[in-house]
């Protein structure tokens, strides 16, 4: 395994490589340094098929004995912002180790993750059952284009997707999903000092976020998953002037959907939550209800105008390869095995298991609350840890599915 001068594939030369890519940013769209730095790694761990693809997404494959199915492992190369960075303890781009944890952006979401499963897998390239395949994807925060670019393009087609994103050891079986949905006001724009010639479409922005709440109380819920939730996140005055009256408004819902919520019927329930309110509407004012959507771009140049609705999906707690995986991680502070449980939030799992249909299971350290947050950071120990499970897990899952 490796290259002449390949670092060694343990939790060192992992955390190595953490370090390393938690100086370069990346936000959506901005990853080609991290994809470089990415696959320049997986070479030199002696991985084979390293390539990019044309959504810039980067794999690398280590290959088994082929008596098994192939598992994929991923993680996503993209970062959010990290915004005032004088409010971080540590620099955000720094890498810093300190007081038992790794410091920075993309330390649990999701560079130290990246590291280890592309690590793990180089640890055992030859030795398992089957092939592994790393492919660490672009534009997870900003929905799974890089995902759903891979899995469309026929390229892998694994058995099982093994998802680093934070869970704190234990294992995931699924999430929510998540659907942006608009309410836009329409009107007739005119300058403020003539109001009676404008219709102003704010005058019905109390009755649309009237209707968002009592939709919002009456949500679905799953016994594993918990319940759906929606919730007004934005309000959008279009011009954009405070001398002037809009002749639109839109209002965003983030709506957090289980399996089997799709993109039409979110949109019919808010018109059936509005259409009481009907008569209420002001002359010259109307409303519509879509799913929002955005172009995006990869870095590679892939443009792509998407829907932001993406699935969740749930596995069968019981399924033969969960109970497998869990038993093989065990628990860091207690004979058993693994605690088996949703996310909270959502992953690319929307694409490989609610729109594709793989089997798809989450299991990473980290803990969920220092995400996205000015103090994000990774426990050595328990990342540490996982580095060690990782092999049990794959080999585990892949004689389950023999």
């Amino acid at each position: 395994m490796g290259t002449l001068g390949a670092p060694s594939a343990d939790f060192q030369g992992a955390l190595a490589f953490a370090r390393d890519l938690i100086r370069i940013p990346g936000l959506s769209g901005e990853e080609e340094a991290v994809a470089r730095r990415t696959r320049a790694e997986m070479e030199t761990l002696g991985l084979d098929d390293v390539r990019i693809d044309a959504a810039g997404n980067v794999m690398g494959v280590a290959r088994g004995r082929g008596e098994a199915p192939s598992v994929l492992l991923n993680c996503h190369l993209d970062v959010v912002a990290a915004g005032d960075e004088s409010e971080w303890e540590h620099p955000p781009y720094g890498g810093v180790v300190a007081d038992g944890f790794l410091h920075g952006r993309g330390a649990m979401d999701i560079k130290g993750q990246l590291a280890i499963q592309t690590y793990a897998a180089a640890s055992m390239a030859g030795s398992w059952p089957g092939d592994v395949i790393v492919a660490h994807t672009v534009h997870e925060e900003r929905g799974g284009l890089g995902m759903k670019a891979l899995l469309e393009s026929g390229a892998v087609a694994p058995a099982l997707v093994v998802i680093g994103e934070a869970t704190a050891g234990d294992v995931c079986i699924g999430h929510r999903g998540r659907s942006e949905v608009e309410i836009v006001l329409s009107g007739v724009a005119g300058h403020a000092s003539a109001p009676e010639r404008a219709k102003n479409p704010l005058y019905l922005l109390g009755e649309a976020l009237a209707a968002v709440r009592e939709l919002a109380d009456d949500q679905a819920s799953d016994p594993v998953l918990g319940p759906a939730t929606v919730a007004a996140t934005t309000v959008e005055a279009l011009p954009e002037s405070r001398n002037v009256i809009p002749d639109r408004v839109v209002v965003t819902l983030d709506w957090r959907i289980l399996p089997g919520d799709d993109d039409l019927s979110l949109v019919r329930r808010v018109e059936e939550a509005l259409e009481p309110r009907r008569d209420r509407l002001p002359e010259g004012i109307s409303w519509q209800v879509r799913i929002a959507s955005e172009k995006q771009q990869t870095w590679t140049g892939l443009v792509e105008t998407r829907r932001q609705h993406t699935p969740g999906f749930l596995v069968d707690p019981n399924h033969p390869v969960v109970k497998a995986s869990a038993s093989a991680v065990g628990r860091r502070e207690a004979p058993g095995p693994a605690r088996v449980r949703p996310w909270r939030f959502a992953t690319d799992g929307g694409w490989s298991a609610g729109v594709h249909g793989i089997l798809t299971l989450g299991f990473g350290p980290g803990e969920e609350r220092y995400a996205h947050t000015n103090r994000e950071r990774l426990a050595l120990d328990e990342a540490s840890w996982a580095f060690d499970r990782y092999p049990a897990l794959i080999l585990a899952a892949q004689e389950a599915m023999r």
